[in-house]
This record gives C-alpha cells, sequence and structure tokens, in this order.
C-alpha cells in the first residue's frame, strides 16, 4: 500500500476517534442523568466545559501544525481520548469527574478534528478533489459517532457501558500507533512568527465570514448531537434504546450523505451545496420541533442529518484552497471561532430547553441554520475578489 494511503488511513481513524468524541455526552447523557441526577442546565454545562477545553487546545495546535506538521497531534491526541472515556468507565465518582473527563474530551477530540482535517487537506490541491476528500474524510467521523450510540442501543443490557466503551478505547488508539510508525510529508508552514500570520490571516474578510458561518454550523451540529435524545426521551416518551437507535440514523445520515458527496462535489457546486444544506437543516429542524409522534420525529432526524453534512467539510476545502500554506492556522482560527458557537449554543439551548421544553432549544437550529445560508452568499461575492494569501 502507497504512504500516501496509509496516511490517510491514520486521517480516517483519527476522525472516526473525533466522531466517537463528540456523539459520546449526548449519547450517554440519559444514563448518566439517571445515575447522577443531572438536569438540563447541568447538561449544558458539560458541553460548555467540553468545548472550552476544545477551543484552547485549537488555538495553540494551528500554528504548531503548520510548523511541524500533522503527526505530533495524531499521536498524543488519541491518548487524550481514551484517557477520557477511561475515567467515565471505571471512575464516574460524580459531577466533578465528569467535568474532567468532558475536558479531556474536548482537548483530545479538537486536536483529532484539526490535525486530521489538515494532513488530508494537505494531500490534495484542487479544490474539487480536496472538497471531496475532506467529505469523505467526514463520512469516518459518522462512522465514529455512530458507533456510541448504535453500541449503546444494541449491547447495554449485554456488556454494560464500561464494556462498551472499552471497546471504543482500543479503537481510539489506533491513529495514535499508525502516527508513530508511518511518515508524514514534511510541513510547509511559512517562515514568519506563528502569531504574526495568525493576527494577519484572522483579519483577512474571507477567514472571518466562513468563521462566522461555520460559528452556527458547530452550534448546530452540538445542540442536535446533545439534545436529539432529549426531545425523543422527555417529550416523546421514547425508551433509552429507541433514541440511541434514531441518534444512529441520525448519524449514519450524515456519514452516508457525505459518501454520495465525495463524488458529487467532484461537479457540483460547493457554494450552491453549502446553501441548499442550511435549508434543508432549517426545514427539519422545525420537523422535529413540531413532529406529533415519535415516526414523525425520526423521519425529521434522519433528515437532519442528511442536510447538515456537507457544511463543515465542505467549508474546510474552501479555506484550505486558498490558504494551502497556512491551512492549519486557518483551520484553527475557523474552528477556534467556530467553538464558540459549540460552547454557547448549547448552553443558551439547555436554559431554554429547561424553562421551556426541548422544543424550544433546537428552534436554536432553525435559526443557526438560516444564517448558514445567508452567509454562504457572502462567502460567493467574497472568494471571487483577489485575497491575500
Amino acid at each position: 500500500m502507497a504512504g500516501q494511503e496509509w496516511l490517510n488511513i491514520a486521517a480516517y481513524s483519527g476522525m472516526f476517534g473525533y466522531g466517537v468524541a463528540m456523539a459520546l455526552l449526548g449519547a450517554i447523557l440519559p444514563i448518566l442523568s439517571a445515575r447522577l441526577r443531572l438536569d438540563l442546565a447541568d447538561a449544558g454545562n458539560l458541553f460548555l466545559a467540553m468545548n472550552g477545553a476544545m477551543l484552547a487546545a485549537t488555538l495553540a495546535l494551528g500554528p504548531l501544525l503548520d510548523r511541524f506538521g500533522a503527526r505530533p497531534a495524531l499521536v498524543v491526541a488519541p491518548l487524550l481520548v481514551a484517557a477520557s472515556l477511561a475515567l467515565i468507565a471505571l471512575a464516574p465518582g460524580g459531577y466533578t469527574g465528569l467535568a474532567v473527563a468532558a475536558m479531556l474530551l474536548g482537548a483530545g477530540g479538537g486536536a483529532l478534528n484539526q490535525s486530521a482535517n489538515t494532513l488530508v487537506a494537505g494531500l490534495h490541491r484542487d479544490l474539487s478533489r480536496k472538497s471531496a476528500a475532506l467529505n469523505l474524510l467526514g463520512v469516518f467521523y459518522g462512522v465514529g459517532a455512530l458507533f456510541i450510540p448504535l453500541s449503546i442501543g444494541a449491547l447495554l443490557d449485554v456488556l454494560g457501558l464500561g464494556r462498551i466503551l472499552g471497546c471504543a478505547i482500543v479503537l481510539i488508539l489506533v491513529p495514535a500507533v499508525l502516527s508513530a510508525a508511518l511518515r508524514f510529508p514534511p510541513p510547509a508552514g511559512p517562515e514568519d512568527a506563528p502569531s504574526a500570520r495568525m493576527s494577519f490571516l484572522a483579519t483577512q474578510p474571507l477567514v472571518i465570514i466562513l468563521a462566522l458561518l461555520l460559528l452556527f454550523q458547530s452550534g448546530n451540529e452540538f445542540i442536535l448531537g446533545g439534545f436529539i435524545t432529549t426531545r425523543l426521551t422527555r417529550e416523546l416518551h421514547a425508551s433509552i434504546e429507541q433514541s440511541s437507535y434514531l441518534l444512529a440514523g441520525y448519524w449514519g445520515a450524515i456519514m452516508i450523505m457525505r459518501v454520495i458527496l465525495s463524488r458529487i462535489l467532484l461537479k457540483v457546486s460547493g457554494h450552491a451545496l453549502v446553501t441548499a444544506s442550511g435549508l434543508g437543516v432549517a426545514a427539519f429542524a422545525a420537523a422535529l420541533i413540531l413532529a406529533p409522534s415519535l415516526a414523525v420525529a425520526g423521519a425529521a432526524v434522519i433528515g437532519v442529518g442528511a442536510s447538515i453534512s456537507a457544511v463543515f467539510p465542505t467549508t474546510l476545502a474552501l479555506a484550505g484552497s486558498r490558504y494551502p500554506r497556512n491551512s492549519g492556522t486557518v483551520f484553527g482560527i475557523l474552528i477556534a471561532i467556530s467553538l464558540v458557537g459549540g460552547m454557547t449554543m448549547p448552553w443558551i439551548a439547555g436554559r431554554l430547553s429547561a424553562a421551556h421544553g426541548a422544543g424550544a432549544g433546537l428552534a436554536l437550529v432553525v435559526a443557526g441554520a438560516l444564517a448558514i445560508s445567508g452567509l454562504q452568499l457572502a462567502v460567493r461575492r467574497q472568494n471571487a475578489r483577489p485575497d491575500a494569501r
């Protein structure tokens, strides 16, 4: 097998670990709520802790990826995620221990996401192929996100949560082993100081618009991943097994659609796709809020998963194409700003849901999706202008 294929496998396995990290809290919240008597505000605080740690790791990692490459991050990050899962499985302790696990999960998961995307983006120069490759990479995010809820739905009564998390730990350590053994391409970062380059790039109009777009996208992803099960179990009276299967359907829809998109984006404009995706998310999220039955809600969950799948990887591909020598730093800026949405929007959704029901929290997804479609029009206009690299 060629060296680039092994590098792709390392990136795919790293993105699998990121998917596990992102889906974990939403999938196990019903179990932890019963064990530790957590309310919806407590759940929002856990997402805030996880995303705060992810934000700190992302800001620090971007310039390091441009300067030293993705290999060190792909070795260390899986260890952090594995430690988090071990803490939850072996020593849940209480809410404090769970908060520490959430922080480790955020730091390790964020580093996996950023380093895997930077590695794959650097392996492709053409924009259409970069978009297709990053969407294919995103499939493994869906596989990882699907793994935990599907395993809980099928095996919770047989294995228990601890053994399920133990199996996840073994899989999450794969990219660390591969990355330690593989030879990575040399980094192509600039010669100027990382802080100066980051300051310059952060003021570019295209970067600012893309960052705002991903702010809403990340907020939507975290709200949906965390509060779909809440809507289904608390308001539509689904069992934990039923809600886990439907959450698995959400991640499965993301995964299948990204496989399709890895072909479509070789011929279709990413700008048009992102605009249509935002409108689709708004429509299906509204359907989930208004669903009168579990069957209707399940169809809406699948629809919103299929609709949301294209936005993040396609947006990163555009940024990587415009700033190829600074993709790690630009990805760091974009992901860091997106995490502001991931931190604040679920926190707001938790409080709205505590006061008015899960539907009120999910209404933020509708507003965010409409904002994404509008911002994509601004991206298209700005991308047509010359921009400093």
